[in-house]
């Protein structure tokens, strides 16, 4: 089983250079020793996830493509790989995985704002491009100013297949000070319980201008992670298992998923 990792401090500062020794893992509340551990940094599968419905128009889209363009182009490494998904009531992937960002800035170009939001159907496309990447790590970084109106999964639905996966997702709310119906405001609540299970976060920004700090703690954060492994007590029993990544001493924040699901083995006939 592989864990990824961030660490923070009490300030919220990432700290970067800690040896494996610094590390303790527990699966389902007992420790488990770390086989494999690395402090450099792992190339990254990257999935975007635009909104594109009505309430991001005028600023709002042309920001938030600007922003995920300059994601693209600075902060990801040669070696990383990406995808781009738009989505209003349905995703259309603009890009499957790509390690060249030709094509992005006319294809972002092109995004006019229309319909409802689909988020968590948004999501759920994005799993099988998570499951079938080219990279070791993975994570998914969701760009909405709005509630789910519009899904066919519920996210009560969606909940199995964010446990299975293994990538960070991350949200970007933007919630600006313009009137808007309360139905239709972004949702920070559903957004946590999306982001959280997976050791993402979601961040908050007043303002669309703000966009590209929040990205750029994202990629800061991605850019400075820990990859660490072990071999489960319970391999293959199908069932979930809880994960607890923590680090010696006082101060520091780790962020891991919380859990996984193991592959059932199908015994040989």
């Amino acid at each position: 089983t592989v864990v990824t990792a961030t660490v923070r401090d009490v300030n919220g500062k990432l700290v970067t250079g800690l040896p494996r020794e610094a590390f303790e893992i527990y699966e389902d509340g007992a420790r488990v020793p770390i086989s494999q551990f690395t402090n450099e940094r792992v190339p990254l599968g990257l999935g975007l996830l635009l909104d594109t419905s009505d309430s991001m128009f005028g600023r709002k889209l042309k920001d938030a493509g600007g922003a995920v363009e300059r994601f693209l182009l600075n902060q990801l490494a040669p070696t990383d790989a990406f995808f781009v998904i738009a989505f209003n009531h349905a995703p259309r992937v603009l890009f499957g995985w790509k390690t060249t960002p030709d094509g992005v800035h006319s294809a972002l170009d092109r995004l006019h704002p229309s319909g409802s939001t689909a988020i968590y159907d948004a999501i759920l496309a994005a799993v099988p491009f998570i499951d079938h990447r080219p990279r070791e790590r993975a994570a998914l970084v969701l760009i909405t100013d709005g509630a789910d109106t519009a899904s066919d999964t519920t996210l009560h639905a969606l909940r199995p297949a964010l446990i299975r996966t293994d990538a960070f997702v991350y949200a970007i709310a933007i919630d600006t000070p313009e009137p808007q119906a309360i139905a239709k405001r972004v949702n920070i609540d559903a957004l946590n319980e999306i982001t959280g299970q997976s050791g993402g976060r979601t961040e908050v920004v007043r303002a669309t201008a703000d966009l590209d700090t929040a990205t750029a703690s994202i990629a800061e954060e991605l850019n400075n992670q820990y990859v660490l492994g072990y071999s489960s007590p319970n391999p293959g029993d199908g069932k979930y298992h809880s994960i607890r990544v923590r680090v010696a001493g006082d101060g520091h924040r780790v962020r891991a998923r919380n859990g996984y699901v193991a592959a059932r083995r199908i015994p040989n006939r």
